[in-house]
């Protein structure tokens, strides 16, 4: 049974900061790029992003701590308590598919209401199947946006006979049986029973020469290269639609589409908060005492001088704006976020040591405010 918070090693308590950080240690952990001799760290790397991919999202998390893991693979949405129905048909087909049946629920719905005339479903053979990938991105692909290349294998429409399934139109001729329609109706007493036709198995046609290629399937598998374009501002986890790019249909149906799912490298000195970017700025004794000017890098337009006041102290955030992500709906991009951490100095020499205790007797109390006020505080304790 798939356990996500095993999967990430933290607690079902666990916060949405804890789980981020222990994703991204095993993200970089098991990376494929790193392990170039070990082939099941791939493997480990899609089970740590499947796992991201639910706990970092608040619904899907309840979901899965309700339902378990198979309420949110493929976008189930929660299983019966969430999901939602485009007609009382659907609604139907799904309750009884609760109850077993080997077509969803279909057979057992129109056994006992008769189906729905849908018309007939083989004039436009049957659709294929969608399919899933995944592809994994570097931060600043993600930033800036770019266009990768994947190879799938897919069945593809049959070369030979165009997808008809058949070695000319003329070959295909209506189901005499069903009249087209791909079932048959049956009354039993009071109800009305519809089955799949027994000549042409529910596709409402019969072809009497079969492509001696594909044998009447309409179609054959090819490995392709398909090129997905990268919006800017893509965050991990992120889905991308691409129509059509799934597996042909059979005998000249519609094709199904191709899901991609979007895995970002962490980066080493970015961190993404939705579209805000935090860095963490290290400033000297000195920098920060007097001021200074620092230039810092930016995930948009490269390098950005940005001025220190004097007096600033650790953990003081300073916000640039419009120097973060481009929303990837909108493309208006987030902030950046300049965090300071102060640093102590090391290593001194005999003079900055000498320098250091000039200063420190010249140092009144208004020079250190905070350290004033803790030792006013502490005299209440003696």
């Amino acid at each position: 049974m798939t356990d996500y918070y095993k999967t990430l090693g933290v607690g079902k308590d666990a916060s949405a900061e804890e789980i981020k950080k222990a994703y991204r240690k095993l993200a970089v952990k098991y990376h494929p790029d790193k392990n170039p001799d070990d082939p099941s760290s791939e493997g480990k790397f899609k089970e740590v992003s499947e796992a991201y991919d639910v706990l970092s999202d608040a619904q899907k998390r309840s979901t899965y701590d309700r339902f378990g893991a198979e309420a949110v693979k493929g976008g189930a949405g929660g299983g019966m308590g969430g999901a939602q129905f485009s007609s009382m048909e659907d609604a139907l087909r799904t309750f009884m598919g609760a109850f077993g049946g080997a077509s969803g629920g279909e057979s057992i719905f129109d056994s006992f209401f008769g189906g729905f005339d849908r018309g007939s479903q083989g004039s436009e053979g049957r659709p294929g199947a969608s399919k899933k990938a995944s592809l994994t991105i570097t931060f600043e692909e993600a930033v800036k946006g770019v266009e990768k290349e994947i190879s799938i294998t897919n069945y593809v429409p049959c070369s030979s006979c165009k997808g008809i399934g058949a070695e000319s139109r003329s070959d295909i001729k209506t189901c005499v049986t069903c009249r087209g329609q791909g079932q048959v109706h049956q009354t039993r007493g009071f109800f009305n029973m519809a089955t799949s036709c027994p000549s042409c198995h529910g596709a409402g046609q019969i072809i009497t020469k079969p492509c001696k290629s594909c044998h009447g399937t309409g179609r054959s598998k090819k490995k392709e290269t398909i090129k997905v374009p990268i919006p800017a501002g893509i965050d991990n986890g992120m889905r991308i639609k691409l129509a059509g790019k799934g597996d042909a249909g059979e005998m000249g149906g519609p094709s199904g589409h191709l899901f991609v799912y979007v895995t970002v490298q962490p980066h080493a000195i970015f961190e993404r908060e939705g579209d805000d970017v935090y860095i963490n700025l290290p400033l000297s004794f000195s920098e920060a005492a007097l001021g200074a000017k620092k230039e810092i890098p930016t995930p948009l337009n490269g390098s950005y001088k940005i001025a220190i006041p004097s007096g600033t102290q650790t953990g003081k955030v300073f916000r640039v704006r419009a120097q973060g992500v481009p929303n990837v709906h909108h493309r208006s991009p987030g902030d950046l976020m300049v965090q300071i951490h102060v640093e102590t100095p090391v290593s001194l020499s005999e003079k900055q040591k000498m320098l250091l205790r000039e200063l420190q007797e010249l140092e009144t109390s208004k020079n250190s405010p905070k350290n004033r006020s803790f030792l006013e505080k502490m005299k209440l304790f003696f």
